[in-house]
């Protein structure tokens, strides 16, 4: 994926680690189009950094996505880049006597659903371009999960499975497929104390790490900063190996 040059969307644009990418590309020059349900966070964007397009889309509402991308192809027949960055995190109980599955069920609409039928509307219109990518965002929570979040972990590792099955039948397409996987980052993802975790990778370093990979490596096909290399590759170094990195992240019991 080139760093320039293009005009690319963003879901879940509004805040956090999509807003900092829409304004980090939007400074190397490319047209940037950053879409959310809440106009007031659009504006906010919009008004901090001129030039920036904003969309509402509710990602969770299949005819709005329908509606969207037909719009988006009317208003921005040049779009090259899709970046599925829209997402929910909440913690479950499954430990309850009796599950409320209410959170399992807007996860996986947000998490997994939402950009699978946004990348299946948008692929006729980023099939057109001389070069496109799609990019979605996993985490490094698809390789070990955080176990308070189980339906969370379990759509980033759909996320990454299928982007490695998507990549495999675009192969011989225009059409590129990144995966960006990042580690605990400091946004407001499950609440405000997160913004401010010392636990947590600083927003704007995660940034500019992503940033500097696409610079140097654009054919990269997962986008994987230094501090997420452990949790990623925590498997491929033996199931011992595995379950430690397990039980770092959620505490013996």
């Amino acid at each position: 994926m080139n760093t320039t040059g293009n005009t690319i969307l963003i879901t879940g644009g509004g805040s956090g680690i999509g807003r900092a990418l829409a304004e980090a590309f939007h400074q190397r020059g490319n047209q940037v189009i950053v879409a959310g349900r809440r106009q007031e966070a659009l504006d906010d964007v919009a008004t901090a950094n001129p030039g920036i397009a904003t969309a509402v889309l509710d990602v969770t509402d299949v005819a709005d996505i329908d509606r969207f991308t037909q719009e988006i192809a009317r208003t921005h027949p040049g779009l090259n880049v899709v970046i599925n960055n829209a997402g929910i995190m909440r913690a479950e109980n499954w430990a309850a006597e009796n599950v409320d599955t209410a959170t399992a069920h807007a996860t996986i609409a947000t998490n997994l659903v939402a950009p699978i039928l946004l990348t299946a509307g948008l692929l006729p219109l980023l099939r057109k371009q001389q070069q496109a990518t799609v990019v979605t965002v996993s985490s490094g929570l698809a390789f070990v999960p955080l176990a308070v979040t189980p339906t969370y972990c379990a759509t980033k590792a759909a996320i990454h499975s299928f982007s490695e099955s998507l990549r495999h039948q675009l192969k011989d397409t225009t059409v590129d497929v990144v995966e960006i996987a990042p580690p605990y980052v400091q946004t407001e993802l499950m609440g405000a104390h997160q913004a401010t975790d010392p636990n947590a990778m600083p927003l704007a370093a995660f940034i500019d790490e992503v940033v500097q990979i696409l610079d140097t490596q654009p054919n990269a096909e997962e986008v994987l900063v230094q501090r997420v290399h452990p949790q990623r590759f925590a498997a491929e170094k033996g199931q011992a190996s595995y379950k430690e990195f397990f039980a770092k992240v959620n505490g013996k019991r």
